[in-house]
């Protein structure tokens, strides 16, 4: 428990985990003309074509928000959209975390499980770019924000252990297979359609429900949607239930990491 803690809470290491990370953010868009803005102008870009299509084109209508139309429409697969994307940044990335540094790995003195904090925090700031977008949309569309928005930070917050241990986990398994950073890209691909993420899971039969909802996206993706658009406070219990399996997960990628460490300089 002890190590999980040391992991979890890298103390000592903040100032080492935010210089790495603004590194990290700010070497994806050096070298373009506008530069960090990228950040913001691309979510917002993407929400617009989704209005276009899904208002333009398709006259979408989402199940209980009818009266909204494609904006409606749009939005909701933006919230889901916007979980999907921070899973697979994560995913995407975790195989090769030691495999990109094995400088790192040579020298003992530097904390290795740091990495993929810095890739979380990468990766949440442009989620927290994108969530605040959804937020203004939804108060222009929606007529206001509702007050269980502000729950949508904590709703979020629940799936950084889920995150943090498939990354401990995968950046372990990917130095001794390499083929993990191959397989996780049709997997991820595989995890937006079997998501709720185009579709409402009311949508669904009962029995699919109920297959739905051993998907790690499913209840952050649908508890979202509920606080940011239509205005609901979340399922606390459930939240509950699905933060104790998230500690789960990041307490046993952990210990993986942590099993397989001493080997990565042998392999690299």
């Amino acid at each position: 428990m002890m190590d999980f803690l040391r992991y979890f809470v890298p103390a000592g290491r903040g100032h080492q985990i935010w210089q790495l990370t603004r590194r990290e953010v700010l070497g994806r868009y050096r070298g373009s003309l506008i530069g960090l803005a990228w950040s913001v102008i691309t979510p917002l870009l993407m929400l617009g074509v989704y209005s276009f299509v899904f208002v333009g084109i398709f006259k979408s209508r989402w199940p209980g928000m009818e009266s909204g139309g494609g904006v409606a429409f749009a939005l909701q697969i933006f919230a889901g959209l916007l979980v999907f994307n921070l899973f697979a940044e994560m995913m995407n990335r975790a195989p090769r975390l030691i495999l990109d540094q094995p400088n790192l790995v040579k020298k003992v003195v530097f904390p290795l499980e740091i990495l993929p904090w810095v890739s979380l925090l990468a990766a949440l700031f442009h989620m927290i770019l994108s969530l605040a977008i959804l937020i203004g949309a939804a108060a222009l569309i929606l007529d206001g924000i509702p007050a269980s928005a502000i729950a949508a930070p904590l709703v979020l917050a629940c799936m950084i252990p889920f995150l943090l241990g498939m990354a401990w986990l995968l950046a372990a398994l990917g130095v001794f297979l390499r083929d993990v950073g191959q397989i996780m890209s049709p997997i991820v691909t595989a995890a937006m359609f079997l998501s709720p993420v185009f579709y409402s899971l009311e949508a669904l039969s009962e029995g699919f429900q109920f297959w739905m909802h051993l998907n790690p996206l499913t209840l952050i993706i649908e508890e979202l949607r509920r606080t940011v658009l239509l205005g609901d406070w979340p399922r606390w219990s459930a939240l509950a239930l699905y933060l104790g399996v998230s500690f789960g997960m990041a307490a046993a990628g952990a210990a993986f990491f942590k099993l397989t460490r001493k080997g990565f300089a042998d392999v690299l």
